[in-house]
């Protein structure tokens, strides 16, 4: 059994007889957050639409000696994110966590060059899963009376050239601050981490997987204009002038998750460096 999943953690157990439900767990942030959570104590249920990269953290999972589960399906139509939570509720007889880390943007484009099915596959991917899986867990963690929602948004919902998934993760935004005035009396905390720009080096599946919309032919000066835009704007904004490990970015959703944040709920956790959203 390895020692460690995340290099990062510091040895606190803040998750010991928890449940966490990780929305695209099978790579990336999602990934590095079922590690963190699993090296904290919790026992896990990876919620993905893709079966190799989620049997794989899984494994890696259960090779450390933590209790974890698979859910397939594509969470952003409502019986799968139903069944994900009834899931987890029969695997583990509880849920006190729920990381909603699917989504990822598709394209990077000019408005003006979105095609509808583009638009809706953003959306879909970004802002739906989100929503059906927080109204999916709510009737767990109310008659619990306890749970934390953590949400995933973005720095991207001021920057240029990704418009639909801009709106998609400044929709989890609402989502968040909204749903966590309706529930907080209720033993359920709702918060949001937006990440900057974060490097995915475990990727199996490309972004656009399993999504049938085909971009437009984009002409010399939109490629010129997004080229000048990512060597000169996109790490500019980031004070530390780098972008971030998955790792980094699970660590704050531990945080948001765990005890230690018990009386922080509503909120928007920049991680990266300035502010995600700008009211």
């Amino acid at each position: 059994m390895p020692g460690i999943l995340d290099a990062k953690a510091s040895g606190a157990r803040r998750f010991e007889g928890k449940v966490a439900v990780i929305t695209g767990a099978g790579q990336g942030i999602g990934a590095a957050t079922a590690r963190r959570l699993a090296q904290e104590g919790a026992s896990v249920v990876i919620g993905d639409m893709v079966e190799e990269s989620s049997q794989r953290v899984c494994d890696e999972l259960r090779d450390f000696g933590a209790e974890a589960a698979v859910c397939l399906g594509e969470l952003s139509r409502w019986e799968n994110a139903e069944r994900l939570m009834a899931f987890a509720q029969e695997q583990f007889g509880q849920i006190d966590v729920l990381a909603n880390v699917a989504g990822g943007t598709i394209w990077f484009q000019s408005y003006q060059y979105y095609t509808p099915d583009q638009i809706q596959a953003e959306i879909d991917k970004s802002f739906w899963t989100a929503m059906w899986c927080c109204r999916a867990v709510l009737p767990y963690m109310i008659e619990q009376k306890s749970g934390s929602i953590v949400n995933v948004a973005t720095h991207a919902v001021t920057g240029a050239f990704r418009v639909p998934y801009a709106a998609a993760k400044a929709g989890q935004i609402g989502l968040t601050t909204s749903l966590s005035r309706e529930v907080a009396g209720l033993g359920i905390r709702v918060n949001c981490m937006a990440p900057s720009g974060t490097l995915a080096e475990d990727r199996v599946t490309p972004r656009n997987y399993g999504i049938t919309a085909m971009p437009p032919e984009l002409p010399p000066e939109e490629l010129d204009l997004q080229e000048t835009y990512r060597q000169q704007t996109r790490l500019s904004e980031i004070p530390m002038g780098r972008r971030g490990e998955a790792d980094e970015q699970a660590a704050a959703i531990a945080f948001l998750a765990s005890h230690d944040a018990s009386y922080i709920t509503g909120q928007v956790l920049a991680v990266g460096g300035g502010q995600p959203y700008p009211f």
